[in-house]
């Protein structure tokens, strides 16, 4: 929150009536994205957080992994390999998105998607956006004159406070 992006979002939510004070939108930030869900074995061991930002193997195949700044990091370490992209966003200048398939720690990825380029808190802020805003379908922007689109999910099979439901999955669509 202490960025001017994260400042920018909490007050025009807060225009839009979705929080009454900083405190209110800070405690659902955590939940939404940090609380802990079972995507197995009735263990909690995910959040939406770890699924975007760090990704996780699931049945064998890479599940989520949309953050560049850490394929970057894996990549240097010869954890991730590279193979191909299928998708390079009209952008000439950063943030940009990539369609990409690549294998980390020996697993899968047929199809992924990311920001290229651009902070952290401008991909949780924009998801968090979208999240809220259209909560299972694809949120339609524009970013430099191009459009594009973000994809979320909520999680259905738990919840937390009244009834909300903790993020699933988010990232950028890649046609």
């Amino acid at each position: 929150m202490k960025t001017e992006l994260m400042k920018k979002l909490f007050a025009f939510l807060h225009q839009k009536n979705r929080y009454s004070s900083e405190q209110e939108f800070v405690a659902d930030l955590k939940e939404m994205w940090f609380g802990l869900y079972s995507r197995g074995d009735s263990e909690q061991d995910s959040s939406g957080f770890e699924h975007v930002f760090s990704g996780e193997v699931k049945k064998g195949k890479v599940s989520g992994f949309h953050n560049w700044i850490r394929f970057y990091l894996l990549e240097k370490q010869g954890m991730v390999n590279y193979f191909s992209h299928n998708f390079d966003g009209p952008w000439d200048t950063y943030p940009d998105v990539l369609g990409l398939q690549f294998s980390w720690d020996g697993f899968y990825k047929e199809v992924g998607s990311a920001f290229i380029g651009c902070s952290p808190e401008f991909e949780l802020g924009l998801y968090t956006l979208c999240f809220i805003a259209r909560p299972g379908r694809a949120c339609y922007l524009s970013l430099g004159g191009y459009s594009l689109s973000i994809q979320t999910y909520p999680w259905t099979k738990s919840t937390y406070g009244n009834g909300k439901k903790y993020i699933a999955t988010a990232y950028v669509i890649s046609p």
